[in-house]
C-alpha cells in the first residue's frame, strides 16, 4: 500500500470513529431520558435498582469514551504532524499507536452494543402496556 493510501486510510478511520461517537452521544441522550421517564410499570420487581446500574454503565461508558476521543484528537494531531515534517507514514510509532487505538475503539462499540442491547431488551419487558387515564 502505498504511503498516500496510507495517511488517507488513517484520516478516513478517525473521521468515521468521531462520526460514530456523534451517533452514540445522540443515543445515549435519548437512552438517559428514557431511564429517567416513567415509562417503566412501577410494580416491576428491582426496577429503581436495574434502572440505577444501567445509568452508572452508561457513566462509565461516556467517561471511556471521552478518553477515546482525547485520545482520536491526538492521533489526528500527530498525523498532521507527519504530514507537515513528510508525506509518509514510515513512523512506525504511529502505526502501532494507530493500531492500539482501533482495538481499544473496538472494544468500546462492542461494549457500548451490548449495554444498548441490554438496556432495550430490559425496556421491552417492563414498559408501561395501559395507557394513562387522564
Amino acid at each position: 500500500m502505498g504511503n498516500e493510501n496510507k495517511i488517507e486510510d488513517f484520516r478516513y478511520e478517525l473521521q468515521r470513529w468521531k462520526s460514530y461517537f456523534q451517533f452514540i452521544d445522540d443515543e445515549v441522550s435519548f437512552i438517559e431520558k428514557l431511564l429517567n421517564s416513567y415509562v417503566f410499570e412501577p410494580t416491576t420487581p428491582n426496577l429503581f435498582e436495574r434502572l440505577e446500574q444501567f445509568k452508572q454503565e452508561f457513566t462509565k461508558s461516556k467517561k471511556k469514551k471521552e478518553q477515546l476521543q482525547k485520545k482520536i484528537l491526538e492521533q489526528e494531531r500527530h498525523l498532521g504532524g507527519i504530514l507537515e515534517c513528510t508525506s509518509k507514514v514510515d513512523d512506525m510509532g504511529y502505526c502501532k499507536k494507530h493500531e492500539r487505538l482501533r482495538n481499544e475503539v473496538g472494544q468500546y462499540f462492542g461494549d457500548y452494543q451490548k449495554i444498548k442491547a441490554e438496556v432495550y431488551d430490559y425496556a421491552g419487558l417492563v414498559l408501561k402496556r395501559r395507557k394513562p387515564m387522564d
